[in-house]
């Protein structure tokens, strides 16, 4: 790899560029190095302890290739998403997951093992899984850069090519120059503290877009996971064996992990305090659980709450699109942009292809990251290779719509934070996002207009305050293309709820697509092929 240091700038070139350092971003390095590509790794955090697989357990969606299990999983979440998702898609994750999983048993991860003593492949422990991901992404000859965000994409007439940022411990600012690049970069938690998402504010997004990449699904976007009041833990999985109670020790009718969450959110948005406790978990499998999600039960222990017996006070967190599904769309099997030489994976992307519109949870999301990085991996080193000579004649140029300068006031970090509270004050309450209605989407839809455009008119310092000023962009620009296309799906479906649209429409079987800067667009894509058997 070239480098070249000039007026304290790191400028770097390699055939792919990976931005985010998660599953998929690691993934999508490994792939593309295995391929034969020189790849660098760039991450706004660490690669290996940032981000919101990193620091729990997850379950993974990994069947065997037996068709009736197949046939199952393919089920699971096909009418909840609201017969969105297709089975090709469903199948090639199925496929690579199953590869990938049984890759990492030979890289060295250590699967526990069954009652029969096969390894336990449908979960994985985050740090572990993490840590050796990135032992196995530099053994494979990749670069990485931690804690160096992204600003900028750069582009030519050839497409993507690129990027620039800044490395934040140093104050250094980076270029890379590259054949293809992979936006790995999480989806948007919009700063509501859940656990791993402090990192997730939807960047990826805003430089997918202003290279003229488009979405899908962002109705599908209003993931709200049940977490204790005291905790940042968002694990709704464990959920499942919890009763829900009123302070008076009556039961919460209707409140549940998977479609009950709106039962506890009414009666939060009332004031009601809502209280939990894992009491229906079998004695059996409660030390299971213990060593599955260590860090769920640390907040307990610390303050002597037993979850199995005692009842604790929850609240639903917002995850966004980091649980949702909606996210950059993916146009083949390679995982490729409507850009060419920019590719999406993970939670970046849309995962309405196996998910529909509903949340993966955890195991489907950990199976598409694994699985959209290594397809993304495998398009932008193939696309690299393609440009051959082009590549060292290209003429890049930023296509930011932020523009940056090298000095900066004291008042420019007092702005960003008040952008970034004005955008959570849209999104986090239950009575504008997961309840939604014309009359509150137009509301929302007005007071983020006006703060896009008052961020749009403010340029950025090439710095840490910098940063905060993409964070507080890419937020809002999130935010308008949920509630944009949240207007036009007249329905209730999966995770998208219209109050005013109360009932699931036969006549809406088809994806939303949206895109737009300045001015947010939504169109109708084809009705989706009702592929799986009923």
């Amino acid at each position: 790899m070239a480098k070249l240091w000039e007026d304290q700038e790191l400028r770097l070139s390699a055939d792919v560029l990976v931005i985010g350092g998660g599953p998929a971003g690691t993934w999508a390095a490994l792939t593309a190095s295995t391929n034969g590509s020189k790849v660098i790794l760039v991450d706004k955090g660490y690669c290996g302890t940032s981000g919101a697989t990193a620091p729990s357990g997850t379950g993974v969606w990994y069947i065997k290739p037996d068709e009736k299990l197949r046939e199952e999983a393919r089920q699971s979440r096909y009418l909840l998403g609201g017969k969105l998702a297709e089975v090709p898609w469903m199948n090639r994750v199925l496929d690579r997951t199953y590869e990938n999983m049984n890759k990492l048993g030979t890289l060295g991860y250590p699967f526990p093992k069954d009652d029969i003593g096969d390894p336990y492949k449908r979960g994985l422990q985050g740090p572990e899984y993490m840590k050796l991901m990135r032992k196995v992404v530099q053994k494979a000859g990749v670069q990485i850069l931690d804690h160096s965000p992204v600003l900028e994409l750069l582009a030519d007439e050839h497409g993507v090519g690129g990027a620039t940022g800044i490395r934040t411990q140093s104050g250094q600012t980076w270029t890379v120059h590259a054949g293809a690049v992979v936006i790995a970069t999480g989806g948007c938690a919009f700063l509501s503290k859940a656990l791993g998402t402090n990192v997730l504010t939807g960047d990826g997004y805003l430089l997918a877009a202003e290279a003229g990449a488009d979405f899908s699904g962002m109705e599908f976007s209003n993931a709200y996971a049940i977490c204790p009041t005291f905790s940042s833990v968002t694990k709704t999985a464990y959920y499942r064996y919890a009763s829900f109670y009123y302070e008076d020790g009556t039961i919460v009718e209707g409140a549940g992990s998977q479609r009950g969450r709106s039962i506890i959110a009414r009666n939060l948005l009332q004031g009601r305090q809502v209280y939990a406790s894992l009491d229906q978990a079998p004695e059996d499998i409660r030390p299971l659980l213990r060593v599955n999600q260590t860090n769920f039960f640390l907040p307990f222990d610390r303050l002597g709450i037993d979850p199995f017996k005692d009842k604790f006070p929850v609240t639903l967190r917002l995850e966004g699109t980091v649980r949702g599904t909606g996210g950059i769309r993916v146009i083949d099997e390679k995982c490729s942009t409507i850009v060419p030489g920019l590719y999406a994976a993970g939670d970046a992307a849309t995962r309405e292809l196996i998910c529909g519109g509903f949340t993966g949870g955890g195991s489907h999301n950990a199976a598409w990251a694994m699985s959209s990085g290594s397809f993304a991996g495998e398009g932008a080193s193939q696309f690299a290779r393609e440009l051959g000579d082009k590549a060292a004649r290209r003429q890049l140029k930023s296509v930011s719509t932020t523009t940056f300068t090298k000095s900066s006031t004291g008042s420019d970090k007092a702005k960003s934070s008040e952008a970034i509270r004005a955008v959570q004050e849209e999104v986090m309450p239950y009575d504008r996002n997961l309840f939604r209605t014309q009359k509150g989407l137009e509301g929302s839809l007005n007071r983020l207009d006006g703060l896009w455009h008052d961020l749009r008119e403010r340029e950025a310092t090439l710095d840490l305050e910098g940063v905060r000023h993409r964070e507080a962009t890419a937020m809002t620009a999130t935010a308008r293309w949920m509630y944009n296309t949240a207007q036009v799906r007249t329905e209730t479906r999966g995770m998208h709820k219209r109050e005013d649209f109360p009932d699931l429409d036969s006549t809406q079987g088809y994806r939303l697509i949206s895109g737009g800067l300045d001015q947010v667009w939504v169109h109708k894509a084809e009705e989706t092929k009702e592929a799986v058997p009923q």
